[in-house]
């Protein structure tokens, strides 16, 4: 990407927030246009490989330095992400598609324009006749055309063996293929069975089925069992032919609308399906005043989206609308048709409504990161505290514990570039009373502060507590002992019913909590921090307690120190095998005494 194009596009950021899901990535240039568009089995992995440097094309550095945004839309399958690829490339024709195709080339199965048409797998540059797919793999593929050759009948063998038979084959022999070498079948009939698998390929299934059916339901009222067994395994084979992508056989065309809100901002997320096919996908950013409801968003965006175009018979919605009757009136009189709303729906178009949703989910917080940088972030932090200056460093301190055991502190630190992991520290708190988080806390800073004086390390522009006054006050104390000034100290407590958006602030020298509005960019900034600072710590706390219920009870005995102790957890594999031992056993272990064994035997089974 050109400089100024990383400004706008923080690539890093940017994938922090993408799904590791199958998917369609879109990349648009300064004016919206859609330059590239790709499919992933791992939409993350994928479009990681874009933003190293080593082993990129020349093709690919030209269009990357052109991108300034990139669009996601994940897919319940591979499968459904290569059709709606397909689409997509279809309706905007990008021209770097041209150029920078996938390495890998998709199976399609071919049906050629001969007088008695052929089907085979197909790769590569296309000739004449009709495709169908493209299939994930080449297995998915010949898996098709062997249940095709099954079904229909319809022959697979090359042109120049196809004129020189003078008898059927093997193929006839086996019942796959209806011999048309050696007119076994007229061409009428062929072009019949050809027009079936055309039109099963197509994905218009229903008769086809339907006659299957008939027919195995009137071999077995004939009792031809063997018959109705051979059509019914048809039956089970031509279902899986393909993968269906959630696919509804028959169902009128329809559109799935869903809404997400967050931090004043929406995502109306419009999944297009045709014929039971995800055909495309679309983002719209509606602007709206604060605290607008989500399902009055979706209504007036219906009714302005719908203004100019034409509604499918039904429209699929994650809000019920107030005025539904209304909106939906209106929709069938505009399209002299009956149009309806349903937000309640079942079965397949339910997985539809949630595959929007999380759309909706992922658009908009691509949106967020794109528009709010972390830079933008501490700026916005700076300002709603009235500091003079943007911090460059901050910190965040958290305590985890249960009821005192293993205490564990986590210190996380984030500059402009997000979260920096290798500065991270996590301190375990020793000496301290179960449950004293003062101590813990005056601990924790006593050890940070004073490390980074004596090693005259980097100092944070602001010092986040995870707690109220007194917790606060405890730092406050130690960085006057330390003669440590120019850090920011503030208390982060959690409000009222402890619900996220609600936080106090506490300040040193102030007597009363500040607040911040609940979607405002400097409180996302503290809620991602502190989050990630008691992610860390129960981790480490976790990581502890484990460790202490192996070791606590062996601490606990007298004359078995570290030495002893690790002695014993080798030389048996763990404690339960400890407690399983008898005193000879114990004494077998090297440093182990008998006396001693004795002790350790008595103290593991007076404990249980």
């Amino acid at each position: 990407m050109s400089e100024s194009n990383q400004r706008r596009f923080d690539p890093k950021t940017f994938l922090s927030h993408v799904a590791t899901l199958p998917g369609v990535y879109q990349m648009r240039d300064g004016d919206g246009t859609v330059l590239y568009v790709g499919k992933a089995k791992n939409l993350r992995s994928r479009l990681s490989s874009y933003f190293r440097e080593s082993g990129m094309s020349g093709k690919t550095r030209v269009l990357m330095r052109q991108v300034v945004d990139i669009d996601t839309t994940i897919t319940h399958s591979e499968t459904e992400a290569l059709i709606l690829e397909n689409n997509l490339i279809k309706t905007h024709l990008p021209k770097y598609n041209i150029l920078l195709r996938d390495d890998k080339s998709y199976p399609y199965i071919h049906l050629s324009a001969h007088a008695f048409p052929r089907l085979t797998l197909h790769r590569g540059a296309r000739k004449d006749g009709e495709y169908f797919g493209p299939y994930p793999n080449v297995q998915a593929a010949r898996y098709a055309l062997e249940i095709l050759a099954k079904v229909f009948r319809v022959r697979q063998c090359e042109d120049s063996y196809f004129a020189s038979r003078s008898r059927p084959c093997l193929q006839y022999q086996i019942e796959r293929c209806y011999a048309p070498c050696v007119d076994y079948i007229d061409r009428a009939a062929y072009a019949e069975t050809v027009a079936h698998t055309r039109d099963f390929l197509n994905g218009k299934s229903d008769m086809l089925l339907q006659e299957l059916t008939t027919k195995m339901e009137a071999a077995a009222e004939n009792r031809a069992y063997e018959q109705a067994a051979l059509l019914r395994d048809q039956l089970i084979q031509l279902r899986k032919t393909t993968e269906k992508q959630h696919m509804v056989a028959g169902e009128a065309d329809v559109d799935v609308l869903a809404v997400a809100t967050a931090y004043g901002e929406a995502c109306v997320q419009v999944l297009f399906y045709r014929d039971g096919h995800n055909v495309t996908s679309q983002a719209y950013y509606p602007k709206l005043p604060e605290e607008t409801p989500e399902a009055d968003i979706l209504a007036a965006f219906i009714t302005q989206y719908y203004h100019e175009r034409h509604a499918p018979p039904q429209l699929i919605l994650n809000h019920e609308l107030a005025d539904a009757d209304t909106i939906a009136a209106w929709l069938s009189e505009k399209n002299g048709r009956k149009t309806t709303l349903n937000s309640h729906p079942r079965d397949t178009r339910r997985k539809w409504l949630e595959l929007a949703e999380e759309n909706a989910k992922l658009s908009l917080g691509l949106r967020l990161t794109g528009k709010l940088t972390m830079q933008q972030r501490f700026a916005a932090l700076a300002e709603a505290f009235a500091w003079p200056d943007i911090p460059e460093r901050l910190e965040c301190i958290d305590i985890s514990h249960t009821q005192g055991e293993a205490t564990v502190a986590s210190c996380v630190v984030f500059d402009h570039r997000g979260a920096l992991k290798s500065d991270y520290r996590r301190y375990n708190i020793r000496d301290v009373a179960a449950g004293d988080d003062y101590a813990a806390i005056r601990q924790t800073v006593s050890r940070r502060f004073e490390r980074i004086r004596k090693e005259d390390g980097v100092l944070p522009d602001v010092l986040f507590i995870d707690g109220g006054k007194g917790q606060l006050r405890q730092a406050v104390e130690v960085f006057n002992e330390l003669g440590i000034s120019g850090v920011h100290l503030v208390g982060v407590a959690k409000g009222q019913g402890r619900k996220a958006g609600l936080e106090q602030f506490w300040f040193p020298h102030e007597e009363t909590a500040r607040y911040l509005p609940p979607d405002s960019q400097a409180m996302q900034l503290i809620v991602q921090i502190r989050d990630e600072a008691h992610r860390f710590a129960i981790t480490g706390h976790r990581a502890g307690r484990a460790k202490n219920s192996k070791r606590s009870v062996l601490e606990q005995i007298p004359g078995v120190g570290a030495k002893r102790r690790q002695a014993l957890l080798k030389y048996f594999g763990g404690l339960a095998q400890i407690r399983l031992a008898g005193v000879e056993e114990l004494a077998r272990v090297p440093g182990v005494s008998e006396t001693l064994a004795k002790e350790i035997y008595a103290t593991l089974h007076e404990q249980g």
